[in-house]
């Protein structure tokens, strides 16, 4: 989105809702979900993904990233199976055939257009589409996720940096603006951070988790993402 706010949107989770249940089958719906709730990259990354990848056991996904294989430890990363995904990961899992390698089967010709597709159903869903489809759905968890992890872990499950995080994915929100006008958070946040900067540990506070990403600029190089309109 090249850091213009104008394209931002964040898809809550009602609205994310409305379009999973205006989705056509399971595996559209877990495309969906792997986009709102995973922050993959569609479509490389979606139909990237094979059954291998999935341990259940372990609760993680391998997500093969073709986009930046070409960096040192680019070639995939590893997500939490989230609860948001599990139920459309498991239906489609139920309704694989013996013996598929491919998570997504259905959607892999090359003259199938997921975006026109997806335009479709978020309107059948009765919304507005917003603008960049599918990146604005990894911005959006992006920045859910900084609410309860630290940035370093969010980056890391996303697949990007700090510094692109903050120029092309991190949004500011509505509830952003409500809670800051909560005089109890407000307070609540004043004084964590004044007893943790008499304890010498600021760092380990959400106050410094979420600090401006701005300020984050010059923590490492820009990151593997080129910016482009399908990222």
């Amino acid at each position: 989105m090249k850091g213009n706010p104008s394209c931002y949107y964040y898809v809550t989770r009602q609205e994310a809702e409305q379009v999973l249940a205006a989705c056509p089958d399971a595996q559209w719906r877990l495309l969906f979900a792997l986009s709102r709730y995973g922050g993959l990259r569609c479509p490389s990354e979606h139909l990237s993904l094979t059954w291998d990848d999935i341990d259940w056991d372990a609760g993680k996904i391998r997500v093969p990233s073709p986009k930046t294989k070409h960096h040192e430890g680019g070639d995939c990363r590893y997500i939490p199976i989230f609860p948001e995904l599990k139920p459309h990961l498991d239906e489609v899992y139920d309704q694989a055939e013996d013996g598929a390698t491919f998570v997504i089967t259905r959607y892999r010709q090359t003259n199938v257009s997921l975006r026109t597709q997806l335009l479709r159903i978020i309107k059948r869903a009765g919304l507005k589409p917003w603008a960049k489809l599918f990146q604005n759905l990894r911005s959006t968890r992006e920045t859910e996720l900084c609410e309860t992890f630290p940035l370093h872990v969010v980056t890391a499950w996303i697949g990007n940096t700090a510094s692109v995080a903050a120029k092309h994915y991190l949004q500011v929100t509505e509830d952003h603006f409500k809670a800051a006008q909560n005089p109890a958070h407000t307070i609540a946040a004043s004084n964590e951070t004044e007893d943790n900067q008499k304890s010498g540990t600021l760092e380990n506070t959400e106050e410094f988790r979420h600090v401006p990403l701005s300020a984050l600029e010059g923590m490492g190089d820009t990151g593997f993402e080129p910016v482009t309109s399908t990222v």
